[in-house]
């Protein structure tokens, strides 16, 4: 499934971000992020091998801050972004670093002002392809990620997303935004502008099996199915209405 056609400016934005962030990784377009953690700090030696470390009162990430869990190195924010009680977009741009040619993705919620951990998934896990495997420009959205089954929330509640990006070699990018669950009329509209597909990029499903006999997932009840790739169908119809 293609993505629609990109708002050209944006891609020319974009484009020339990549040029002066070319160590970055994923960027939240919306609803955003808890702030700048494209950066890498220290040496591999100095934290003696670990993700992060503490040197004389500082935190290093000679690994680069986004490869940590849960948030990429970033405390909690103060300055909440409202999302709706029922679900809303959630758009990225995940081509700011080398070898994300092919990347698994995963949107998950926490619960709570500080959330102790990430383990209620908003949608399936999916795979998207890119251009290249060099940084390339594009952004994706899905107009609406639901809440996690069986789980209920209300006006004034905290939460935190999170986005992972798995990269070809299997390790983990972590980025989050700290959200307020708000009435649907008291959110910032979501527009073209924050919320859109780009041409250059395509979605991939992942499925697991221990058979590849086409009869086995045809068994599978037709809402199973259906419910298990309404985020993907969501993002291309919105981008085609977009165009």
């Amino acid at each position: 499934m293609e993505f629609q056609k990109s708002v050209p400016k944006w891609a020319t934005v974009i484009a020339l971000l990549c040029l002066g962030l070319a160590h970055a990784h994923t960027v939240i377009v919306y609803p955003g992020y808890r702030g700048n953690n494209l950066h890498t700090n220290g040496t591999v030696e100095e934290a003696d091998g670990l993700g992060a470390a503490s040197v004389n009162g500082s935190y290093i990430f000679p690994y680069g801050m986004m490869w940590n869990y849960p948030c990429g190195g970033m405390p909690t924010s103060t300055n909440r972004t409202k999302w709706p009680v029922n679900g809303g977009a959630v758009s990225v741009q995940p081509g700011w670093f080398q070898g994300h040619e092919t990347a698994f993705f995963y949107i998950n919620l926490g619960l709570g002002t500080v959330p102790p951990n990430m383990s209620h998934p908003m949608v399936d896990p999916f795979q998207i392809v890119g251009p290249t495997n060099e940084p390339y420009p594009g952004t994706f959205c899905l107009p609406q990620v639901p809440l996690p089954a069986n789980i209920s929330v209300s006006p004034g509640d905290h939460a935190t997303i999170q986005v992972v990006e798995t990269a070809k070699h299997g390790a983990a990018l972590y980025n989050c935004v700290d959200i307020e669950f708000a009435e649907p009329e008291d959110v910032p509209e979501v527009t073209r502008d924050n919320c859109f597909n780009s041409s250059n990029l395509q979605f991939e499903f992942i499925f697991t099996t221990s058979s590849l006999q086409a009869s086995d997932a045809i068994r599978l009840p037709l809402s199973q199915r259906v419910l298990s790739i309404l985020p993907l169908l969501l993002a291309g119809l919105f981008g085609y209405l977009m165009m």
